[in-house]
């Protein structure tokens, strides 16, 4: 009995079809990688805030630690003036990614529905 090379459902779509299924795909992965990066920020914003209320009730002297390997002692206000300006850095970071992901859900189901109605003739 002889095998088959398995049948590629896509090779009968025209060519501009195959290459929005293609374009597709590439946005699907950019836009996990997205929202990868969205976790990142939201848990660096987390920890962030955390600091920063610890560091506020925190009275008499304060430490901080330097690239894992070296603790320098610091002051209160020092430390929450970097914390917020980290805090302000992050939120701007993650509004424009929240932006680009409403962006790229707005491309990819427009994309989706326009090669759904290609493959459903």
């Amino acid at each position: 009995m002889e095998s088959k090379p398995p049948v590629n459902p896509l090779e009968n779509l025209d060519e501009e079809t195959q290459r929005k299924i293609q374009e597709l795909q590439m946005m699907e992965q950019t836009f996990q990688q997205l929202l990868m990066q969205k976790n990142a920020f939201s848990m660096e914003s987390n920890e962030t805030d955390l600091i920063i209320k610890e560091v506020e009730k925190t009275e008499g002297e304060v430490s901080r630690v330097i690239g894992n390997q070296v603790i320098i002692k610091s002051t209160k206000e020092a430390i929450l003036e970097d914390m917020k300006k980290k805090k302000e850095l992050i939120d701007t970071r993650m509004k424009s990614i929240n932006e680009q992901e409403q962006e790229f859900s707005k491309k990819i189901e427009s994309i989706r529905e326009e090669v759904m109605k290609k493959i459903q003739g």
